[in-house]
């Protein structure tokens, strides 16, 4: 292999500029967090909100979430991040379209949040339905005898074991945020894979670039494995998930 191995190029200075390559990886790694933790709030609040619809009897609400998740999961990522980017804006009232694609602040960073959290959203939705699902029955039936409504019911009774339950699954959902979020260089978002790709280009240096980048992905997705498995160790229910680890 006659590849110049040069680990040293993270503290040189970029062609173009006083930055470091180094300052591009820690400024790619910060929109890298920030992208996956509003998207990450986005998806648990609308995909909470979506698979509890899907459980009601409510033919008309259970029907507009199943659209929902179908819509969101069987479109592939990099294509709902083009289309939020490139084809609903030009879908807006002319003055609203006008606004989105010319005075809107950080338009990519936006944009990458939203169409990441409703694809996450899709996810868990279906994630909080099978958790409501294999409650048993006797627990909605318990809610409304002591003279809950059904809303009440769900927000006492039902969710709060529900969601401990997919804990488990929810720790795979918050590591894929962090590994999503690397779609967003599609539409300029500055965040690590946007960052390794500029520096392989401006460097020539490209394999220590991703292996740079490899690591803090792999970083990101550790500590969130670990901070949900404490959560999970803290909030099981003896009999419904296991002890985390």
């Amino acid at each position: 292999m006659n590849y110049h191995w040069n680990w040293g190029i993270f503290f040189e200075q970029v062609k173009a500029g006083e930055e470091t390559y180094l300052d591009w990886l820690i400024t790619g790694f910060g929109w890298t967090v920030a992208v996956a933790l509003s998207a990450w709030v986005i998806a648990l609040l609308c995909g909470g909100i979506i698979g509890t619809l899907r459980t009601t009897p409510h033919r008309g609400l259970a029907f507009f979430a199943t659209c929902w998740v179908e819509l969101f999961r069987n479109v592939p990522l990099l294509v709902q991040m083009l289309l939020w980017f490139f084809v609903v804006p030009e879908l807006l009232p002319r003055d609203l379209s006008l606004w989105v694609k010319q005075d809107m602040p950080a338009k990519e960073f936006v944009t990458a949040v939203l169409c990441l959290g409703l694809f996450t959203s899709a996810r868990i939705a279906e994630q909080v339905r099978a958790g409501v699902q294999s409650l048993p029955n006797g627990q909605r039936m318990a809610g409304l005898a002591i003279g809950f409504t059904l809303p009440q019911t769900y927000r006492y009774v039902i969710l709060p074991m529900a969601f401990r339950i997919i804990i488990p699954p929810l720790t795979s959902e918050f590591m894929n945020v962090f590994k999503n979020s690397s779609v967003a260089f599609a539409i300029g978002v500055l965040e690590l894979t946007f960052q390794a790709r500029q520096m392989q280009e401006d460097s020539e240096q490209g394999i220590e670039a991703y292996l740079a980048v490899t690591v803090l992905y792999f970083i990101c997705a550790f500590i969130a494995n670990r901070g949900m498995a404490f959560i999970e160790k803290r909030s099981r229910v003896p009999g419904f998930i296991a002890t985390a680890k």
